[in-house]
């Protein structure tokens, strides 16, 4: 693209217009897949609410009927979301000259109320019969994937991307360096982020039940993808039939890293070696996807600390 044919804007051009195009100079090539399709898809609500809407003419009242009116279907989350994107769309216009000040400050956050969660997590009892429960033959199954991913903990793209030369056996040790995008099937694809390339230490009998099953297999070809489809839907009904032929309440597969983090915290592992561990960018983003548990487990430490407190003479 030449510089002469990027668009100018002024502020009678319409904020949908100015978003579209901010996407493709900002965003298009710069983030992963996953999250340009958010954008597109807010681009579409953008569209939807305030189709002839200038930029001359979003202030603060306006911005906060375009995020009402996004509340009306959307949980409080969801609108929380949609604003930090729309954020950074409005403070570069108005760092253009186009808006003149801030209009998403004091922003005030409406939504639906939340569904019931599923259940996110198993206990170790829960886990240890799940486990019990599958079937790993000599022949690569989904059971295997389940117990790959409870074991380490890893999100499902990465466990797809695993090749049987991501094992070192002779440390017991898993690499995970890149993923597989099941979602528009171009193959391999980078890490979430930069913290997601890592190495985790799996125990003794993971590195020996995978160095029997992979021995034979490509050492550059993902272990879980064959020919077929592939998508989420087989493995979390996979895991669904196991979890009702055991009695308990279904999970998804990406329950079975919230089952992995959990385990490790509440067997007394640090914050900081799970998320080492996770990949996930910094501590502040495991605290916060697991600050319920953590709570939990604060309140266990009080209880515990009293008693020790208490037993002093």
């Amino acid at each position: 693209m030449e510089l002469g044919t990027i668009r100018t804007f002024s502020k009678d051009d319409l904020l949908a217009d100015y978003f579209e195009a901010w996407i493709e100079l900002y965003k298009k090539g710069s983030v992963r897949r996953v999250t340009l399709e958010k954008y597109l898809n807010n681009l579409k609500q953008i569209q939807r609410i305030a189709p002839n809407v200038k930029l001359k003419d979003v202030n603060r009242k306006v911005y906060q009927q375009i995020l009402n009116i996004y509340a009306e279907d959307h949980e409080k989350q969801t609108v929380i979301d949609f604003h930090h994107q729309i954020k950074g769309m409005l403070l570069d216009a108005v760092d253009d000259d186009l808006i003149p000040k801030d209009p998403t400050r004091k922003a005030i956050f409406k939504g639906k109320a939340p569904r019931a969660k599923k259940r996110k997590y198993l206990n170790q009892f829960e886990l240890h019969n799940l486990l019990e429960d599958l079937d790993l033959g000599n022949e690569v199954n989904v059971d295997w994937l389940i117990l790959l991913i409870a074991k380490t903990g890893i999100r499902y793209a990465e466990a797809l991307g695993v090749t049987p030369k991501d094992f070192d056996f002779r440390t017991s040790t898993l690499s995970i360096n890149k993923t597989w995008d099941y979602k528009t099937k171009t193959g391999f694809q980078p890490t979430k982020n930069k913290s997601s390339v890592r190495t985790i230490p799996i125990d003794f009998r993971l590195a020996m039940q995978f160095q029997n099953l992979v021995h034979d297999l490509p050492t550059d070809k993902p272990i879980f993808v064959g020919e077929g489809k592939v998508c989420n839907s087989t493995p979390n009904k996979v895991l669904e039939r196991h979890c009702k032929r055991i009695g308990i309440e279904p999970i998804t597969v990406h329950g079975l890293r919230h089952t992995h983090a959990s385990l490790l915290m509440g067997s007394g592992v640090s914050i900081a070696s799970i998320s080492k561990r996770l990949g996930h960018s910094s501590i502040n983003t495991t605290q916060k996807v697991y600050v319920h548990l953590i709570s939990e487990l604060e309140n266990q430490d009080n209880e515990q600390i009293m008693r020790y407190l208490s037993a002093l003479n």
